[in-house]
């Protein structure tokens, strides 16, 4: 499911006009990146946490020339998904 699709399954569910979706569902998107760029988490009862993590910088290697170069720390973006949310899937 992309986008446009998912904004017209909300819009026909919820009995609104796919406007009126596509700008609900584009709110609901900004508010959680901007609250998880922010370090906080978001969390959603049922459906799942979005938080964020850290990745130690490492050693890599380069796998054309084979010479050792050093990766970054960065910080990852996690989910993770709520029970109700994998008893759905699991059924």
């Amino acid at each position: 499911m992309n986008k446009q699709e998912l904004i017209d399954a909300v819009a026909s569910e919820a009995g609104i006009a796919k406007n009126a979706a596509a700008e609900t569902i584009d709110a609901v998107l900004a508010a959680v990146s901007k609250t998880v760029a922010a370090g906080e988490t978001v969390q959603l009862i049922g459906f799942g946490t979005f938080a964020t993590g850290a990745r130690a910088a490492r050693a890599g290697r380069n796998p054309k020339t084979g010479e050792t170069i050093e990766i970054a720390a960065a910080k990852t973006v996690k989910f993770t998904a709520g029970k109700a949310f994998k008893d759905a899937v699991n059924q």
